[in-house]
């Protein structure tokens, strides 16, 4: 996918309402005050001795640090913001709201912005090491917690 189309993701999803309940999207999942958009989704890696597994998160870290500048653009500086406290808390038995929780869990950190009463993030999701990577976006009215 394109830098433009990236955009024009983000932009569609912070025009679009937030649904009622859970569930799939063309883009991701949505669910009561957030949309996740998947915005790039790397190839597997069950047959990688390595090699191609670091190239392509440095690659995917590239495109998601690209498109933090054009956002930049737009609505100035973000926040780097760490999720690793997040899935830490959940661990614990804390109730991490949705999209923070469901994030927490395979991005370490998010470009994040706050514009016109929503959330913007921006980061790269990686599960496992033989699982794809991807380029996720993230407009919430939930605060971070």
């Amino acid at each position: 996918m394109s830098t433009a189309r990236y955009l024009a993701t983000v932009d569609l999803l912070r025009a679009r309402a937030f649904p009622a309940a859970c569930g799939r999207t063309e883009h991701g999942t949505s669910g009561p005050g957030f949309h996740i958009a998947e915005l790039d989704t790397s190839e597997d890696f069950w047959e990688d001795d390595g090699t191609r597994r670091e190239d392509v998160a440095a690659q995917f870290e590239a495109e998601c640090e690209a498109l933090a500048v054009l956002l930049s653009g737009r609505w100035g500086q973000p926040q780097q913001f760490s999720l690793w406290s997040l899935l830490e808390r959940g661990f614990n038995g804390e109730d991490i709201p949705d999209p923070w929780n469901e994030l927490s869990n395979s991005v370490p950190y998010v470009y994040i912005w706050q514009v016109d009463g929503h959330w913007i993030a921006l980061g790269v999701s990686h599960w496992d090491k033989e699982l794809p990577f991807q380029l996720v976006a993230v407009v919430t009215e939930t605060d971070p917690p």
